[in-house]
């Protein structure tokens, strides 16, 4: 009777430690695989590595080389290209230059004859101890009217001008500011003609139809040379 107990005991444990031991290994079993959920392994086959290989070759296959006579075609035709544009430009270029210069020297004989062509009522002339001036033309310009003068020496002595000390009145007697370009300040003897300008506000010319000049040379005051009467028209 104790036998058949100890039997029956030691039975009893084998029982719950094999099941113990079973729920053991399935819950290890299901959290092992809950925790691998998702993870592959690497392809090691052969032929997946063929094909892999095969699909990024088929990728680059989209570069494709040029042949050598290909390449120097093109090279040619771009050289040709540039070569044409510049050719085009500098004849372009040498054209423009060709007009311009056949339109200078239609343009000169005009100007030309237009300053040689005088003014109604001039050249008005003074002399005074071999000293000249002359009065070319009057023409209004830039809000000025514009008295083209000449002037030379054909003493012996050099005559010197201030020409802050040029006296320009209207056919009123008022005198008149006006300002001087290009006149010279010495006349060396018996030397060329001088040109120059003498400028009157067109604002003091309202009612002027004639203006006059009067200038001595400086400091000796030996000659006074006086233009009269130069007519002023609009």
């Amino acid at each position: 009777m104790k036998l058949n107990s100890t039997v029956l005991l030691t039975l009893i444990l084998l029982i719950l430690m094999l099941g113990s031991g079973s729920v053991s290994a399935f819950w290890g079993f299901t959290l092992g695989s809950a925790a691998l959920k998702g993870v592959t392994s690497p392809d090691a086959r052969p032929t997946n590595k063929f094909a892999s290989s095969k699909s990024a070759k088929e990728q680059h296959t989209g570069l494709a080389l040029l042949k050598e006579d290909e390449i120097l075609k093109i090279v040619k035709s771009r050289i040709e290209g540039k070569t044409k544009a510049a050719k085009s430009k500098k004849q372009d270029d040498d054209d423009e230059e060709t007009n311009n210069s056949k339109k200078k020297r239609e343009e000169k004989p005009l100007q030309v004859a237009e300053e040689e062509k005088p003014q109604a009522g001039f050249p008005i002339n003074t002399e005074s101890e071999g000293v000249s001036i002359s009065v070319q033309s009057a023409r209004f310009s830039g809000g000025a009217l514009l008295l083209k003068v000449k002037m030379q020496n054909k003493g012996k002595d050099s005559v010197r001008f201030l020409y802050s000390f040029l006296d320009v009145s209207d056919d009123k007697g008022r005198t008149l500011s006006a300002s001087t370009e290009g006149l010279p300040s010495e006349l060396p003897a018996n030397g060329p003609t001088y040109s120059g300008t003498v400028s009157i506000p067109t604002a003091l010319l309202d009612d002027v139809k004639r203006v006059s000049l009067a200038l001595t040379d400086y400091p000796a005051q030996r000659l006074r040379l006086e233009v009269s009467n130069i007519p002023v028209e609009r």
